[in-house]
């Protein structure tokens, strides 16, 4: 999360510092395990590279607030809760919900918990609906879905 705070603040230009950022912060809590490391960078990076799908994602659920006016932390907390809900089948999605909600509590306000509870439910809700669909890609939101879908009926 911290990572993906930095992105965010700093652009793309943080994207050099990564590898060096990502060792030092998990260097405390990887010592003995590996595998910690390595999942950071997979949630980092994979957040990273799906970020204009998250956000899509994201603005549909939250309709009238804008991206931009979000906390950076929450904003944050939910794209990589998001990230793991859409495309880490390894990840039940209650833990990557709780998980975020204590992210959120933790670093951002009292209010925070409620609020990416309330959104990342809904995501859920409508990514398990998608995949129950035949032929459905399990992360496209449903809008670009009925874009595509009108554009191949030429309208």
């Amino acid at each position: 999360m911290q990572v993906l705070f930095q992105f965010d603040l700093r652009g793309p230009g943080y994207a050099e510092e990564l590898g060096k950022t990502m060792r030092d912060l998990c260097a405390d809590e990887s010592e003995g395990q590996p595998d910690v490391l390595e999942f950071a960078t997979r949630l980092v990076e994979g957040t990273l590279a799906h970020r204009e799908e998250i956000d899509q994602r994201l603005q549909s659920v939250t309709r009238n607030w804008d991206l931009r006016r979000m906390a950076n932390v929450d904003r944050n907390v939910l794209r990589m809760a998001m990230h793991e809900l859409m495309f880490c089948q390894d990840v039940p999605p209650k833990v990557a919900i709780n998980e975020a909600i204590e992210l959120g509590k933790k670093y951002s306000t009292a209010n925070s918990g409620g609020f990416v509870n309330g959104i990342l439910d809904r995501i859920r809700i409508d990514i398990e609906r998608e995949r129950s669909l035949p032929n459905q890609p399990p992360s496209q939101p449903a809008a670009s879905r009925e874009a595509a879908a009108t554009e191949g009926l030429g309208t």
